[in-house]
């Protein structure tokens, strides 16, 4: 009887969790963050056994925002700011890492389709940036720093603590799509090649082979602005 109980148990356990998240290839498709919230969101799980040393996250976004947004947000246990991409404007981006953060700035027009990029080694401390295509200013930040792992990864919001936190005037409104992530710096060639569409195969989140959660009013559609050219 306890080894039929313990069996339902599991068998219930792994039925929840396969509603909770799903597992799909969204290639050619995106997140659309309809409406400004502080509850729609997207859990994203992440291939991450060890700490990061270095990373590139690459991803697609379209939004006529011209406030402040969170674009990608990587928190862990005691540590809200881990790893955010924030944009503060049209043309401005913020890189945070171990809560320091560096800013960066270039030509961007509102309201258009943009491919953005971010590197970061430890051992030099050298961000980089790319924006379709095309490199910014490279920024310095946490030498010699260890991104910590079992995070928790949202897409739409801005965490302020642990998994929630949210603040709907940080909330992001637009699309999100091939979104990608290593453990290892790209280098600019394979950067231009993801502009251009291709796949290098990312061992951290893969938008072929994505586990992920859906909170709210977030809904997957056909990409319809990408443009390769």
């Amino acid at each position: 009887m306890d080894k039929l109980i313990l069996l339902l148990g599991v068998s219930v356990l792994t039925s929840l969790l396969s509603e909770a998240f799903a597992q799909t290839d969204l290639t050619g498709k995106v997140f659309v963050f309809p409406r400004e919230s502080d509850s729609n969101y997207v859990k994203l799980i992440p291939r991450l056994e060890k700490p990061l040393e270095n990373f590139t996250l690459c991803f697609r976004a379209y939004s006529d925002l011209s406030r402040h947004h969170s674009l990608f947000s990587y928190s862990t246990k005691g540590r809200d700011n881990e790893l955010l991409v924030y944009k503060t404007e049209v043309g401005e981006y913020q890189l945070f890492i171990g809560h320091s953060k560096v800013t960066v700035r270039g030509l961007e027009e509102l309201a258009s389709p943009v491919h953005f990029c971010t590197s970061w080694e430890s051992s030099s401390g050298i961000a980089e940036f790319w924006v379709n295509g095309k490199p910014w200013v490279k920024k310095g930040l946490q030498q010699g720093y260890v991104i910590k792992v079992q995070p928790i990864i949202v897409l739409g919001q801005e965490q302020d603590t642990y998994g929630g936190g949210f603040d709907k005037s940080q909330s992001f409104v637009g699309e999100i799509g091939d979104l990608n992530m290593w453990d290892s710096v790209l280098t600019p060639q394979d950067i231009k090649l993801m502009y251009h569409g291709s796949t290098l195969a990312p061992n951290i989140l893969d938008w072929k082979n994505l586990t992920y959660n859906i909170n709210g009013y977030v809904v997957i559609k056909p990409c319809v602005w990408l443009d390769y050219d």
